[in-house]
């Protein structure tokens, strides 16, 4: 008996642009949270912040970068789509 081609038990199912964008947007929100990790927290100790406000410093700019880096990412994802 010849092989049912890829539909037959969503076998071969290509994610959809939504599903692409969401990720695209995962890993940029991802890197984005390291880079403002790194930058946010060279800055507020060269601006000798220290304790909480270091925390808050660094947390703030480490959710910025990710959403913006993130946002990025899903639009170039989509772009793509």
């Amino acid at each position: 008996m010849p092989a049912v081609p890829g539909s037959m038990y969503g076998q071969n199912q290509q994610p959809s642009c939504f599903d692409r964008m969401k990720t695209g947007f995962t890993i940029g929100f991802c890197v984005g949270m390291a880079s403002g990790a790194l930058f946010g927290g060279f800055s507020a100790l060269r601006y000798g912040l220290r304790g909480r406000e270091l925390i808050n410093n660094v947390g703030k700019t480490m959710i910025q970068g990710g959403g913006t880096f993130g946002t990025f990412m899903a639009i170039g994802t989509g772009i793509r789509c």
